[in-house]
């Protein structure tokens, strides 16, 4: 993506704005991190693809430092504020996509409900490839709603309040792309260890029941490991 791609914020709807979401993700990357089993990042470079006001690696770092960290995203007042907050951590904030200076750079990457927005994820597994090492591992939760019932009104409330809109992706068109790309794959469900939270549920899904399937059926954490050697 170019410097033309950039926009201000992702998230405009009205009383939540990118804050509102970042809170929302929060118990999100918490769970998240407690299905990633590597502990020891202190010699790791680590990516964070479409990282908002750059929360995420903030709780990283909090939770399991590392030797250097990059986020990305294409709205630049998000930017701005992940880079008035970062502090004197070892992290760096840019208004982009991918930069291109980082060529086989990152031990780790990350992508926390992103890739639902790219529309060609061809083009997504191939840069990712030339960030990572050899080896390296990207990690990215994917949501697949193919036959959650509530998926028209989730569809809805995101093209009518994000910037980007939602694709029609599912855990087959992601594994595809980076098939294609040379990545080997994994993929698990995140099912939940404990009750699961109905608090945030009503504004994305009609009943508990469609909020039980996303959390106990549909919602995935890929593990993209790169090439040994370019393929």
């Amino acid at each position: 993506m170019t410097s033309e791609s950039l926009y201000d914020v992702w998230w405009q709807y009205k009383g939540e704005g990118e804050q509102g979401m970042e809170d929302d993700h929060l118990p999100h990357w918490k769970r998240v991190l407690s299905f990633i089993p590597v502990e020891d990042l202190s010699e790791s470079n680590v990516f964070d693809f479409g990282c908002n006001q750059g929360g995420f690696l903030r709780l990283l770092y909090e939770q399991r430092p590392f030797k250097e960290g990059v986020g990305t995203d294409l709205a630049r007042q998000s930017i701005e504020v992940a880079n008035r907050r970062k502090g004197n951590l070892p992290i760096h904030y840019f208004a982009d996509s991918i930069p291109e200076q980082y060529e086989h750079y990152f031990d780790y990457a990350f992508s926390l409900a992103v890739i639902y927005l790219l529309p060609d994820l061809d083009d997504h597994a191939l840069k990712m490839k030339k960030i990572l090492k050899p080896g390296g591992v990207y990690y990215a939760t994917f949501a697949d709603y193919t036959g959650n019932p509530s998926l028209p009104s989730i569809r809805d409330r995101i093209n009518s309040n994000a910037t980007l809109p939602m694709q029609k992706h599912t855990i087959d068109t992601v594994a595809d792309a980076f098939f294609r790309a040379g990545f080997k794959i994994g993929i698990r469900r995140m099912i939940p260890a404990d009750f699961v939270d109905l608090s945030q549920g009503n504004k994305w899904y009609n009943n508990i029941a469609d909020h039980l399937q996303y959390a106990y059926e549909q919602a995935f954490l890929f593990r993209f490991v790169a090439p040994s050697q370019d393929v």
